[in-house]
């Protein structure tokens, strides 16, 4: 943890058993207004304690996990035997090895120390996102989903809209009206009907993304570029779902589409 004000714990304050704490940025910001003002200030857990003097503050740990805030923690100097963690920082993080080494190590200081619970940081970090991560992936592929069927939906509109004018279209070619004024007309009514759409669902969402509020952390519900990129997405999709049908009827002969029923 990064020391923000004043000194850490040292060998001496613990063997002198001092009064002595550490706190956490947040909770020197809630009471005191800055790391710097909380240095040399008292506190005690309960009113039958004796008062503690705050000698530093470290930075905001997320000790409830990666998706909840930090919460305003105190650390207070270890006196009594108990079960403690250790960090290890090397590349061989959860190699079989490396395990066996850290056992024989500890037994060979003390063989009645037990070794609980070894994880590596990744394990930590995925446990604590697990449910997140699977809400979320469930929810990207929903909206894939989505977005392929409004895609398929838009398409078969555009050629159910299509098939039904195509006399219409046979009359405009045979009256001179060109191939890509004709594509443009039906692009264009597509993306009139998917821009209406984009935009209902767009405050739908904005209305709903209130509800996954618990979902997320260090961003907010409402995201304007991811909002602008998907409705970019969709009106992309409908201009490409609604050129299809169209290209396809205007290589019609005109005398084949005044035929048609």
């Amino acid at each position: 943890m990064p020391l923000v004000a004043g000194r850490e714990y040292t060998w001496a304050d613990l063997h002198e058993s001092l009064n002595l704490v550490i706190i956490a940025e947040n909770f020197a910001r809630e009471y005191w207004g800055s790391a710097q003002a909380a240095v040399g200030k008292q506190i005690r857990s309960n009113p039958t304690d004796p008062w503690s003097e705050v000698i530093g503050v470290v930075g905001d740990i997320r000790h409830d996990g990666a998706d909840r805030s930090a919460p305003s923690s105190v650390y207070w100097p270890l006196r009594s035997p108990y079960s403690l963690t250790y960090m290890v920082r090397t590349a061989r993080a959860g190699s079989d090895s490396l395990a066996d080494e850290i056992r024989q190590t500890v037994s060979s200081v003390n063989s009645s120390i037990p070794i609980t619970a070894m994880r590596t940081m990744k394990e930590v970090y995925e446990k604590s996102m697990s449910r997140t991560s699977f809400t979320l992936t469930l929810l990207g592929i929903s909206g894939v989903m989505a977005l392929l069927l409004a895609v398929v939906g838009i398409y078969a509109v555009i050629s159910y809209t299509v098939a039904q004018r195509t006399r219409e279209i046979g009359i405009r070619m045979a009256l001179g009206a060109q191939s890509g004024s004709l594509k443009l007309m039906f692009v264009r009514n597509g993306l009139v009907w998917g821009a209406t759409g984009a935009g209902l669902g767009l405050v739908a969402a904005a209305a709903l993304s209130q509800l996954m509020s618990t979902l997320l952390f260090g961003i907010k519900p409402i995201d304007p570029l991811t909002y602008i990129a998907v409705a970019i997405t969709l009106l992309a999709a409908t201009a490409v779902a609604s050129y299809l049908p169209a290209r396809r009827i205007t290589r019609v002969n005109p005398v084949d589409a005044l035929r048609a029923e």
